[in-house]
């Protein structure tokens, strides 16, 4: 495949970016804070829950103070772990082919996610992710050391520049504002996916925001060409 691509690498978010993982985390979640006494959320609103990390997401969404935030998100991650990390998740439509093939085109991709980093690892091996991927970057177990998308941005590059990777032009493709104000912290342009769990204004300050893979795809392998073809997907982030 010949290479036209403007980014010298990849970064990845996850959930909702590469994997619904929807169906398991609202199971889990309703089990968790029915356990707290906490009202469950609904389908609608697992926008409120997916993207950040949990230890944030217990405190914002429904109070908890920090101490119980540790303990509710001891207690999910338990139920993670019974579960099985990958049940009830699944790819999106075209994003394995397209993960293959930008590996295939010689650009080094890493995981970006505020999933903890056994999960995503656990998720890349289910879906034979792995072996295209330089680097699997996740957040830490607690979800306190190392969660903030801006950190685990900067860890990606960091790991991607140890194994030699040239990161002088990297993207970070993500589906929340969270993605965008990550890679903002360090420079790194983003193309916003609306295919995962966001409101419509979230993909303010992207380079970019795409409605399907082939338009993904086109900014990724081809570069200035294919954008010209792209208007939709290249209207800015407010389009």
């Amino acid at each position: 495949m010949p290479r036209r691509s403007p980014w010298t690498c990849v970064l990845w978010d996850v959930d909702g970016t590469i994997v619904d993982a929807s169906e398991g985390i609202l199971r889990r979640l309703t089990i968790a804070l029915e356990h707290f006494g906490r009202r469950p959320p609904t389908r609608a609103e697992l926008v409120h829950w997916i993207g950040p990390p949990m230890y944030d997401s217990f405190q914002v969404n429904v109070g908890m103070t920090p101490e119980q935030a540790t303990e509710a998100v001891a207690f999910y991650r338990g139920l993670n772990k019974i579960d099985g990390y990958s049940t009830g998740a699944k790819l999106f439509p075209g994003m394995g082919e397209l993960i293959t093939d930008v590996a295939a085109a010689g650009i080094p991709q890493a995981t970006a996610s505020s999933k903890p980093e056994v999960q995503v690892v656990a998720l890349m091996d289910h879906f034979d992710l792995s072996m295209s991927l330089t680097a699997i970057v996740g957040a830490t177990q607690d979800e306190k050391t190392l969660s903030a998308k801006a950190d685990i941005v900067a860890e990606a590059l960091r790991r991607l520049a140890a194994a030699g990777v040239d990161t002088s032009r990297p993207v970070l493709v993500g589906d929340r504002h969270h993605d965008v104000e990550g890679g903002a912290a360090h420079g790194v342009p983003v193309i916003f996916v609306r295919w995962g769990f966001s409101w419509p204004h979230e993909s303010e300050g992207a380079q970019a925001a795409v409605d399907d893979v082939d338009q993904l795809r086109a900014l990724l392998l081809f570069g200035e060409t294919a954008r010209e073809t792209a208007d939709d997907a290249v209207v800015g982030a407010d389009g």
